[in-house]
Parts: structure tokens; C-alpha cells; sequence
């Protein structure tokens, strides 16, 4: 059995000081998944560190100090408001950094497709027992292993960022490591995403998106009937399709059984005007697409694929705006939230580098984002009690890069 040790533990706080104060948060930073999402980044040794091991901690810490200047934020905490709203605290309490060492390899993980109660040791973990005031929303574990190779855990709250803005700040640190300028400032006025008052318009919100998943046969009986001509399915549609009937045959669901798979949206470019470049915080939600598993499987892929294009291409300007408004006018928000501690769902983001294997001149690395450790390059479903089927993806996303460690500890 491999074992982990606690070398030592920091708060992390900005290297300078930083505005503080309540900062209001979004509908969308609100509602669905407020708990922390985690992701590993595994890197083999190269021949020579270009930086000594010893160091890397260090290297880090000096820069994550540096990245919460424009990213405070991060730095702050959440607290709890009546009807299950939340506000941003931003007080600079700091980021939590912890370093550990494994007497295991990392070859011992083999390609990184099989499931591991390991994984979960070597991100930080939340007490989610804790306030949630007391809890940072922020926390990163490095890893040495005996091999020489590293690991770095990120632990990011789900309630301030979405996987975009998650992504925006690693590079950013990654780059102050490295000894370079900030190349896209964070726009932190959430307010831009806030629903008018009072609301505007008529709404074209369609509120089943925010009822439950549907039920085994005797629970529910609601079954949509769609025959709407689509257009030619992309390959993320025909990718999570594939999977989503997959899912239906494995499960041996009788033909009536309703079925649901959730795809995470990006709306940074579809509202009107189009979020600033750099806008921090949660600008994804999710759309939900319904058939029957009696549908999906006999009518093929493209059936499939055309139901997941259909409720993507809803998402308009104005189904946005009512979206927000919605929300907005709820008395309580607690039962959009979902508050399952993360390891008890499988979400897995393949539109960003996250979930690719890169390779490098003279490293190579392994980036994994899950609530249960790990699955790649696949949409993966998300289990409940319940026999729908739950893809997160985010069609828009656009891909980048974390450079490996061996750039970041380069600080001159």
C-alpha cells in the first residue's frame, strides 16, 4: 500500500495588498455545483530538473502569491445569505498549499484510465462539516513521488469559477513562474450577469431544465415527444450521443423509460453583447436533452445527436437573460444547488486541455479533471440513483495549455 506524507502546510496570501470587501455573486455562481471541483497534473522527471526538486514548492508559492494580485478573489471565502444565496468575501485570507511525498511512482498508475482510491490523496481534501466561511476556495497539494516525478492537486470552489475562469487563472500563475507579465487581466464585475430589476420582458425560459432528472418508470411518467429536423451533428454531439445510448443499452432500461443527459454550455460568446475577454466566474450552465431509451436506441446516432444539438442551439440571447431572471426571482435557491461532496459524481471536461496527455521535449505530463478519479478523452456519465444519464462538456470551450513545472519553478 502506497504511502502519503504531510511535509508542510501554508496559507497563501497575495503578495501585495488587495481590495477588500463583499462582492455580489451571479445567479449562475449560485446554483448548480457550489462545492469544490478538483484536478490532478502529473508529471514525469526528466532527465534533470531545471530547478531543483526541492525548490519547486517554494517557486510555486512565491508566484500563486503573486497570481492572487489580480485574481483576490481566490483569495476571499464564502459566506451564506437567507433563501440560500451566497456573497463573496473577499478578505484575502489566502489560498491553502500543502506538500506531500509518495513511496510510490507514478508508472504505478499505468495510462491513468483506472479508477483509484488513491487519486483522492493526492488533492487536498474539503471539510465540508466546516462552515462554508471557514472553507478556502482554493487549495493546492504538491506531490514527490519516488521516482522523482511530481503531482500538483488543484481544488477549486465551483461557486466563484467555472472551468474556463478555472483554467484562465492556472495559466496565468503558470506564467508569472516563469518569470512573465500577466497576458489577460481577469474581469472580476460579476454584475454584468446579474438579472435587471425589474425583470425584462416576457420569458422564453423552458423550466424543465430545472426540474429533476427523470425517474424509474412508476415514479415518473413524463415522457417529451420531439420530432424537430436538425442540423448536421459535430463531432462533440455525435461523441456524447454515442456515449449517452451506451449508457441506455448497458443499463437495459425498458423502451419507455425516460431518459436525460445534461451538456454544460458555454454562454461567454452567445449573450448579447458577449462577455468581457477575461470575465471571471461562472458564464457555463447546463441544458438538458430528453428522449426515452426505447428512442435512443432504435433510431441510431444521428437521433441521438440531434436531441443534444437541439437543446444548445435554444440556448439565444434572450433564453439567457430569462434564465438569469428566473433564477433571480426565486425566494430560495438551495434546491438548484447541488452540495454531494465531489466524489460522488464523475464529471470529466475534454473540450479543454485538462483531460489531454501532452508531450513535451523533455516531459511529459497527465492533467485530470474528475470527481472520480480518473476517465479521458471521453464524455463519462455522471451516477446517481436515478437512471438518467449526465454528460457535463462544454461544447465552446477553447483549448489551452499548462505548461509543465519545469517552466514554472524558471523564475529569474
Amino acid at each position: 500500500m502506497a504511502v502519503l506524507r504531510m511535509r508542510g502546510w501554508y496559507m497563501v496570501k497575495p503578495a501585495e495588498p488587495t481590495w477588500k470587501g463583499f462582492q455580489s455573486l451571479s445567479e449562475w455562481d449560485q446554483t448548480s455545483l457550489i462545492t469544490h471541483v478538483p484536478t490532478i497534473y502529473f508529471y514525469r522527471p526528466p532527465e534533470s530538473w531545471s530547478t531543483p526538486i526541492d525548490k519547486i514548492g517554494a517557486t510555486l508559492i512565491e508566484s500563486l502569491s503573486r497570481a492572487l494580485v489580480p485574481f483576490y478573489p481566490l483569495a476571499g471565502r464564502v459566506q451564506r445569505l437567507s433563501g440560500g444565496r451566497l456573497e463573496l468575501n473577499c478578505n484575502a485570507k489566502g489560498v491553502q498549499f500543502t506538500e506531500a511525498e509518495s513511496d510510490s511512482e507514478i508508472d504505478e498508475f499505468g495510462d491513468f484510465t483506472s479508477s483509484s482510491e488513491y487519486y483522492h490523496h493526492l488533492t487536498p481534501s474539503m471539510d465540508y462539516t466546516l462552515p462554508i466561511h471557514e472553507l478556502p476556495l482554493l487549495a493546492v497539494q504538491l506531490t514527490t513521488f519516488a521516482c522523482g516525478g511530481i503531482s500538483l492537486g488543484l481544488t477549486i470552489s465551483h461557486a466563484v469559477v467555472d472551468g474556463l475562469s478555472a483554467l484562465h487563472f492556472f495559466i496565468e500563475w503558470a506564467g508569472l513562474g516563469r518569470g512573465e507579465s500577466l497576458k489577460t487581466e481577469p474581469f472580476l464585475d460579476r454584475k454584468v450577469l446579474r438579472a435587471g430589476d425589474p425583470p425584462s420582458g416576457p420569458s422564453s425560459l423552458d423550466e424543465s431544465q430545472f426540474e429533476h432528472l427523470p425517474q424509474l418508470l412508476g415514479q415518473s411518467d413524463d415522457i417529451e415527444e420531439r420530432n424537430k429536423e436538425t442540423s448536421v451533428a459535430i463531432r462533440y454531439e455525435m461523441l456524447a450521443g454515442h456515449v449517452w445510448r451506451c449508457a441506455c443499452k448497458a443499463r437495459k432500461h425498458s423502451s419507455e423509460q425516460p431518459t436525460a443527459l445534461v451538456i454544460c454550455v458555454d454562454a461567454r460568446s452567445r449573450i448579447e453583447p458577449p462577455l468581457p475577454t477575461g470575465y471571471f466566474g461562472n458564464a457555463s450552465f447546463d441544458v438538458m436533452a430528453r428522449s426515452t431509451s426505447g428512442e435512443l436506441v432504435s433510431k441510431g446516432l444521428g437521433f441521438a445527436a440531434s436531441r443534444i444539438r437541439e437543446s444548445i442551439d435554444k440556448v439565444t440571447n434572450e433564453y439567457i437573460w430569462s434564465t438569469i431572471e428566473y433564477l433571480k426571482n426565486q425566494r430560495d435557491l438551495t434546491k438548484f444547488q447541488d452540495l454531494h461532496s465531489p466524489s460522488d459524481s464523475k464529471n470529466l471536461w475534454t473540450e479543454m486541455a485538462l483531460s489531454h496527455r501532452i508531450w513535451t521535449p523533455t516531459l511529459s505530463y497527465y492533467s485530470l479533471t474528475s470527481n472520480n478519479y480518473p476517465r479521458k478523452l471521453s464524455p463519462v456519465e455522471r451516477d446517481t440513483a436515478s437512471p438518467h444519464q449526465k454528460v457535463r462538456r462544454c461544447p465552446e470551450s477553447s483549448y489551452h495549455s499548462f505548461p509543465p513545472p519545469e517552466y514554472h519553478i524558471d523564475s529569474k
